[in-house]
């Protein structure tokens, strides 16, 4: 399997706690999506562990650039984002399983392998979130409706980022984002930032920092 996240702690951890596991063998490490892509097309790998959030291209955009590729690779992200904000859209765009970095070691390991069995790995709440949307709910909740560059960009502004920064980081013209916003609010039926903020912390879509 290749192994992605940004920080080395991480990668040297994994590694560490799937050296016990003589099926489960590590051929590579990358650190942000480039060496992702880069890597799958040098090394033989029938699995990909790998974290949403890293330097460049990742998130739901690497997943769907890692499946044009490689359609039949497993992908099994581990995530610091909790499964509210990610799992669902992650399995639309092919990922296998989702687990967010607060799980049990012997749940990681159980998730690799069914995974890379062909099989899925997901939790209760998110096959349910799964089904309704199957299932044309139709009162789905509304940052659902967003796509997957309107949520991105979505939790950007609820982080509280401006419009240029966004620009910015998403290689983006301010209009464009400007756009984006404009779209976002009317799906979801607001008016103002302040009210996309209360909405994120509402359905703890925004990671807020612990009290001290």
């Amino acid at each position: 399997m290749l192994i992605a996240d940004d920080h080395a702690v991480v990668r040297s951890g994994l590694k560490q706690m799937l050296s016990g596991h003589a099926d489960l063998v590590v051929v590579g490490e990358a650190v942000d999506g480039l060496e992702v892509l880069k890597k799958l097309r040098e090394l033989p790998c029938d699995l990909l562990l790998t974290d949403m959030a890293m330097p460049g291209r990742s998130g739901i955009e690497l997943l769907k650039m890692v499946k044009d590729e490689h359609p039949k690779l497993a992908i099994l992200v581990l995530s610091m984002h909790k499964e509210e904000q990610y799992a669902v859209r992650a399995l639309k765009a092919g990922a296998r399983g989702y687990l967010t970095k607060e799980s049990a070691p012997d749940q990681l390991v159980t998730a690799i392998r069914k995974v890379a069995a062909g099989g899925m790995f997901i939790s209760p709440g998110v096959a349910e979130r799964l089904a309704l949307e199957l299932h044309g709910n139709h009162e789905a909740e509304p940052h659902t409706l967003l796509s997957d560059r309107e949520f991105q960009i979505f939790r950007l502004i609820v982080s509280g980022e401006s419009l240029g920064s966004i620009a910015a980081e998403l290689s983006l013209s301010v209009k464009t984002v400007s756009t984006h916003k404009a779209r976002i609010l009317q799906k979801m039926q607001m008016t103002s930032s302040a009210e996309l903020i209360h909405y994120a912390i509402r359905h703890h879509l925004l990671e807020l920092p612990d009290s001290a």
